[in-house]
């Protein structure tokens, strides 16, 4: 098969992505990864072959200048979900004219400018390179797009709970409700009118893809109806590098202490007060890593004797020495954590983080705190208890066997063909 990746230019979106890249490779699968421009150095030292298409843009530079526009917008850029994504975080939410309204916004003010530097340079490389298969992470709508012009099966490939589709799902069953004449659609206008441009009509697939591939195991998944195929998390962060302190065991129990690199990567701080989190620890008989970008460092008035900074340790090899690891409620971090297993203290803040936080702590083997509420006391506290309190650890070890048994990469190779033979269309002779 010919497999096309898409990803906006965002790391956090496009690593989880590239493990499954490569099993498709050294199946024998003709594998490219479409991206901006300036975005090719993060595929290329993959392994892998980039497609540069359209022109270059900063996702959270945009965000930022959408948002800016409307002051009453109900999108709280400092905290959680926008609407009418925030559905997934309070179903309570989930009312016809709150979502066909927010669908509207969210379209105008983020789908669109995010996908329209990409759109045609995609379909025309699309229908040159006839790929069979597009497999595309959620917020890059110029892949449907582009499989409805060129005929290729499709399918969405999950970096965290899925937002897009439960909210999908809500929106269909309000709708559904509607009298005829009131069923307005934006997303479903929106990406039917590139349909017709390019010689199709809209279906439901160009949202949710012919099926979606998961990356998280059931207990932290949003439920859904929507046709889903679980993968192995695979943790993959770019080129590492292994310091000679990672080589021997601790002596005393290491404690982790990231806040992932998506926010300073594009000049935005940290939600979470580093500088709290590590007073929490600094008398406490505990040896603290911290991942802390450069410029975030000299923000700090002091650093305790028992803490290491650092600006970036690979967490795949961190995690397997770490008793306990405090974090944004990161995809990756978390997954990765997971996987040895480790206790988790989660101070979500941004988009999805804390609906994915929230389900973590239901499973059981983590305590979510919303960062705004991330005090000395409250941090102190919970670490303790995730340290000393052996259920905890237990409810890890059942988040890591439910992620072991879960078919790696390479597993689901065969899947995608045959659900590539099953959803693409007949290629014109």
């Amino acid at each position: 098969m010919r497999v096309l990746f898409v990803a906006n230019p965002e790391k956090a979106h496009v690593l989880p992505m590239l493990p499954l890249a490569w099993a498709l490779r050294t199946a024998g699968h003709e594998v490219r990864v479409a991206c901006t421009p300036w975005f090719a150095d993060v595929i290329t030292q993959a392994g892998l072959t980039a497609v540069p298409v359209g022109r270059d843009y900063d996702l959270w530079e945009l965000l930022r200048r959408q948002m800016h526009t409307l002051p009453d917008w109900s999108y709280r850029p400092e905290f959680g979900l926008p609407t009418p994504y925030d559905v997934a975080h309070d179903p309570s939410r989930a009312e016809w004219s709150r979502l066909s309204e927010g669908y509207a916004e969210i379209v105008d003010l983020w789908h669109k400018p995010a996908s329209f530097p990409m759109i045609a340079d995609l379909v025309r490389f699309a229908r040159s390179w006839r790929p069979d298969l597009i497999l595309w992470e959620p917020l890059a709508m110029a892949a449907p797009i582009a499989a409805k012009a060129c005929g290729a099966a499709h399918g969405r490939l999950l970096w965290s709970v899925d937002v897009f589709g439960s909210t999908r799902e809500h929106f269909r069953r309000l709708r559904d409700e509607q009298p005829p004449g009131g069923r307005t659609d934006p997303l479903g206008e929106w990406l039917g009118g590139y349909a017709r441009m390019y010689g199709g009509e809209f279906t439901e697939d160009m949202v949710t893809g012919h099926f979606t591939i998961d990356q998280l195991p059931a207990s932290l998944r949003l439920e859904s109806e929507l046709p889903t195929l679980p993968m192995r998390f695979v943790p993959y962060g770019g080129p590492a590098v292994l310091p000679t302190w990672l080589w021997t065991a601790p002596e005393r129990p290491r404690v982790a202490l990231t806040m992932g690199v998506s926010s300073t990567d594009h000049g935005a701080g940290y939600a979470v007060d580093v500088q709290g989190v590590l007073d929490s620890l600094a008398d406490l008989d505990l040896e603290i890593v911290a991942t802390v970008a450069e410029d975030e460092q000299q923000k700090l008035a002091r650093v305790p004797a028992n803490a290491r900074l650092v600006p970036y340790v690979p967490m795949h090899a961190l995690a397997p020495t770490c008793s306990l690891a405090i974090h944004h409620a990161g995809f990756g971090t978390l997954l990765t954590m997971a996987q040895h297993p480790v206790p988790q203290l989660l101070l979500p803040w941004d988009f999805d983080a804390p609906v994915l936080g929230r389900r973590a702590a239901e499973q059981g083997g983590s305590i979510a705190i919303e960062a705004d509420r991330a005090t000395v006391p409250a941090v102190r506290e919970a670490a303790l208890r995730l340290l000393g309190e052996p259920v905890f650890r237990d409810r890890a070890t059942v988040l890591r066997d439910e992620l072991h048994v879960l078919p790696t990469p390479n597993e689901l190779v065969p899947r995608l063909v045959e659900l590539t033979a099953e959803f693409r269309s007949p290629r014109p002779q």
